[in-house]
């Protein structure tokens, strides 16, 4: 039957009136957009007798639909992680346990030491003797057999051995380096302020990064260019020649302020930058731009014992394998706070500050790629979509009063409150529109008719059988509802492999596409019926035309 009982009535009525209600900011997007803007950084308050006009209602919805890339310009850069920084790291960690014991064997294996070598992932050990180079070798893997499931421990040439990470723990630090380092690019990227980032692992070692709304790739590569590793040492010379070779226990670091002359200090850090837990752009007593930092309990700890005990003495400040400052420790620091100076302009505090807070990368990084799509772009781009969508819908609406008369304006009805359930579902989710995005909707603009279609042709079919109105109409939609749901749980699934499977602009296409199948299932079966009914129960017509 026709009639709707008023549980249903709502259920239809109030997600369509939310759609709308949802989607009305998007009429207004600049001014909502900076809104947002204003009241993401609190300043809404402080700044509301300064905005007139007035931006937009305290009351009113504000979510938007993001804009893509290409839609509204930005920066795009691709990006390489160096894994073997990482093992090299990692393994040296071992060489104070494998010292340990093979004291123990002094007088079976001679003298030993490590050696510098070329190969990052490895620990190359000279020993003295020769002939007891396979005694520590057994012997380091039983003393190491807690360790022995990620360490392969071999022979190396004539009086060497070789200590390095097997293939299954490489695999780990990989996935572990990996994952690190799209998490601390993605807090950089958000600590600045920016709208829906991009950020994903492309193979193996490789990260995409997507910035709508950033000026450059350049400014871009600023924020995540950098390792940011920061570590606090003991100063052995303020002034070394740069080409001097550092030991086993010393770093040669050039000097930020003086490239030309490099600093030697101990290779053993006091803290380091894991142990920060804030960091912010300040000023010095000479009033020039600095970042103040905080350490946690154990780095305060250690930075307020150093200072106690090295009044008078130097301590180098380390960013990056460059020495940013190198101050005379004037007093004792209690609590583990403190200021990195040096010649930052105001930006650079800034962002040195964003990126001491948001960590420091794992592993240094190497560009692949860096472009940056410019905003006229995608204001040609959103003018073409905007004209694509406009003539799709205005076309769509004209054929099917057309072809169906008043249900064909019912089928419109239907059409236009599909376009706002879709994008105002997607502003919910904060999901973003892209080009291809548009190119979905659109799509989705003939999909939502070709229901409606199937429900009219079906319903002539039954009017011409004899039956009355009421039935053909129930029959209409009974007979129809099989090949509907036919055809989009088809196309439905195709949306959400490539949306599994897709990067980027196919994404975008896919989260279209999918939730335009079911917003115009929803508007097409259910929306048009309904409007049907009211129809039918105010006019009580004898006949259709069809």
């Amino acid at each position: 039957m026709l009639k709707f009982p008023l549980w249903k009535i709502l259920l239809i009525v109030v997600p369509c009136l939310w759609g709308i209600y949802s989607f009305s900011p998007h009429f207004f997007y600049s001014q909502v957009e900076k809104y947002n803007d204003l009241n993401k950084s609190g300043l809404v308050k402080t700044q509301k007798p300064l905005l007139e006009p007035q931006l937009w209602y305290d009351w009113a919805p504000s979510d938007l639909v993001n804009l893509g890339l290409d839609l509204r310009g930005g920066a795009h850069v691709l990006v390489e992680v160096n894994l073997e920084d990482v093992y090299s790291e990692r393994i040296q960690n071992f060489w104070p346990e494998i010292r340990k014991n093979l004291r123990t064997i002094r007088n079976e294996v001679g003298s030993f030491s490590q050696e510098d070598s070329a190969l990052n992932d490895s620990l190359i050990i000279t020993i003295g003797k020769k002939e007891g180079i396979e005694k520590a070798i057994s012997f380091l893997n039983k003393e190491l057999s807690s360790k022995n499931n990620i360490l392969e421990i071999l022979r190396f040439e004539d009086n060497k051995i070789k200590v390095s990470f097997d293939e299954q723990e490489k695999r780990k630090i990989d996935n572990q380096t990996m994952d690190q380092s799209l998490e601390i690019i993605r807090r950089r990227v958000d600590e600045a302020g920016t709208r829906e980032p991009t950020i994903q692992k492309q193979g193996s070692r490789r990260i995409l990064i997507q910035v709508p709304g950033l000026g450059s790739a350049e400014e871009l590569l600023q924020l995540i260019g950098k390792t940011a590793k920061l570590t606090f040492h003991p100063v052995i010379k303020n002034s070394v020649s740069c080409e001097k070779k550092p030991t086993i226990t010393t770093i040669i670091v050039e000097n930020f302020d003086d490239i030309n002359n490099c600093l030697e200090l101990e290779k053993k850090f006091v803290v380091s930058g894991s142990q920060l837990t804030n960091a912010q752009p300040s000023f010095d007593q000479n009033n020039r731009p600095a970042v103040s930092f905080q350490f946690n309990p154990v780095g305060g700890r250690k930075f307020g014992e150093y200072t106690k005990n090295n009044i008078g003495n130097p301590f180098a400040i380390v960013l990056d394998k460059q020495v940013i400052s190198a101050p005379i420790i004037q007093s004792y620091i209690p609590g583990g706070a403190g200021i990195i100076t040096g010649n930052f302009s105001v930006d650079e505090s800034n962002r040195l500050a964003i990126l001491l807070r948001a960590g420091a990368l794992p592993a240094a990084i190497q560009v692949l790629e860096q472009r940056t799509v410019g905003p006229e772009l995608g204001a040609d781009s959103i003018k073409s979509g905007k004209i694509a969508a406009i003539i799709a819908g205005i076309l769509v609406l004209l054929f099917m009063i057309a072809s169906y008369g008043l249900f064909g304006l019912f089928a419109n009805v239907g059409l236009i409150v599909n376009i706002a359930l879709i994008f105002s579902i997607m502003a919910y989710f904060a999901a973003t529109l892209t080009l291809p995005g548009i190119a979905g909707i659109v799509l989705t603009i003939g999909m939502a008719v070709d229901a409606n279609v199937l429900i009219f042709e079906r319903i002539k079919e039954e009017i011409k059988t004899n039956k009355s109105l009421y039935r053909a109409i129930e029959l209409g939609y009974e007979k129809a509802l099989t090949s509907i749901i036919d055809a989009n749980v088809t196309t439905f699934i195709a949306a959400v492999i490539l949306f599994s499977l897709g990067s980027g602009p196919i994404k975008g296409f896919s989260v279209t596409l999918g939730i335009g199948i079911m917003t115009s299932v929803f508007t097409a079966v259910y929306l048009t019926r309904l409007l049907i009914s009211i129809y039918f129960g105010f006019k009580k017509p004898k006949i259709l035309n069809l």
